[in-house]
């Protein structure tokens, strides 16, 4: 479930996009504050029964309110019945309707990776054996972790890394 803020993000999002498709001058000041907003909401979700955080969700709504304003000046420059369909999705949006939903992402960080070793994520199109890969590592001095059965993380030199990547991805295109 989405909080009511992110949906408004969403619809801002879409609303920003919609007016650079069809050439409206989009101030760069929107576009940070936009991206200042998804960083403010990803800090609130991290801990939102913080009571700090309550002064995060008013600044968060502040915001919004401030961009959503902005948006919809532009919007009626494109005709003057242009903004009634955003305003509608904005309203569901305040009301906790989910007008749209969110990717399913995790982090991209990788916790616990050792100390002076590079890292990296990779998604595979399909899993591959797990003594296929582990031949890569022995050859590559990798360390190479299983965390779904198309996702392994990487851990060693950043050159053994990309050899290791080169080689795994020859898989692919076989």
């Amino acid at each position: 479930m989405t909080l009511p803020v992110e949906q408004t993000w969403f619809v801002l999002v879409e609303l920003l996009t919609d007016l650079r498709k069809r050439d409206v001058d989009v101030p760069t000041s929107i576009t940070e504050d936009v991206r200042l907003v998804r960083t403010s909401i990803n800090f609130y979700k991290s801990d939102p029964e913080n009571p700090e955080m309550m002064k995060e969700l008013k600044r968060i709504n502040d915001m919004l309110n401030s961009i959503q304003e902005e948006l919809l000046e532009l919007a009626e420059t494109v005709s003057s019945d242009y903004p009634a369909q955003w305003i509608e999705k904005l309203k569901r949006a305040a009301r906790g309707e989910e007008v749209h939903r969110p990717p399913q992402t995790k982090s991209k960080f990788i916790v616990g990776a050792p100390p002076g070793f590079a890292a990296a994520r990779v998604h595979l199109r399909e899993p591959l054996a797990e003594d296929r890969v582990q031949d890569i590592a022995e050859t590559h001095s990798l360390i190479i972790e299983f965390e779904e059965d198309d996702l392994i993380a990487i851990y060693g030199d950043s050159e053994d890394i990309k050899k290791g990547l080169r080689e795994i991805g020859s898989f692919f295109r076989e």
